[in-house]
């Protein structure tokens, strides 16, 4: 298997940049992770930094499964909390989502609003939910999925990290050739939707490409104070 990545972060209309990447990537397999940091007055940039650190270290052996992703979020929980004892950072928090892509298929984790989707088959399959008060709503049949983009209780999240206890969910499957992972922050998804992606993946060659597709709508869209927003697109070719 070949993977090839492509990842880009901008601070929006927001005077700090709380959003943190990292990957890890030897051509064939790669664990990656990305994080939306809480808190305001950069204290979100020390709690997502802290958080990528966890998720996705520099040694790939072994490669993480879901278990071992798990355990990452825990211990990445434990460092934003001990943290927070620093006068100015205490209430800093963040989401995050990580994936690991290897010969023997995909593993992901994730807690909070930031997503992960497949790309597979000519289809889009969102591999995370939102661990939000709206996307709660959505589930039980209060608004519909479009709602969610809008909804006024978006920004109340029900998990993060830099709480105790900490929840994150995860799972794994096969992953066949072709197929194409994207990896994004909330103030990204909320600007692009579902059926734009999947048309910006169709039409795409590579990452990058497929990439500047997506943030051309994004940019097209987004008001004066715009979040932060973040995304790692991810191709996976050849033979598995």
């Amino acid at each position: 298997m070949k993977l090839s990545v492509y990842s880009y972060t901008n601070q929006g209309g927001r005077a700090h940049n709380e959003d943190s990447l990292r990957w890890n990537c030897d051509g064939a397999r790669g664990v990656f992770a990305l994080a939306d940091g809480l808190g305001g007055h950069a204290c979100g940039q020390v709690a997502s930094r802290l958080a990528v650190d966890a998720l996705c270290p520099e040694a790939l052996d072994p490669l993480p499964g879901k278990e071992e992703l798990l355990e990452r979020f825990q211990a990445a929980n434990t460092r934003i909390l001990e943290q927070q004892a620093q006068p100015g950072q205490e209430d800093m928090r963040t989401t995050a989502v990580a994936l690991s892509l290897g010969e023997s298929g995909a593993a992901w984790a994730h807690i909070g609003d930031s997503r992960l989707y497949r790309f597979s088959g000519g289809a889009l399959s969102c591999l995370t939910r939102d661990h939000s008060v709206t996307y709660m709503k959505y589930l039980g049949g209060e608004i519909s999925y479009m709602d969610v983009y809008h909804d006024d209780d978006r920004s109340s999240l029900l998990r993060v990290l830099g709480r105790a206890p900490c929840h994150p969910e995860g799972g794994e499957g096969p992953v066949q050739a072709g197929d194409a992972f994207l990896l994004c922050s909330d103030g990204f998804w909320e600007f692009v939707y579902n059926e734009e992606m999947l048309v910006d993946w169709l039409k795409s060659s590579s990452p990058e490409q497929w990439a500047r597709r997506m943030l051309l709508r994004h940019i097209r869209r987004t008001p004066p104070g715009n979040d932060n927003f973040s995304l790692i697109t991810i191709f996976a070719e050849g033979s598995l």
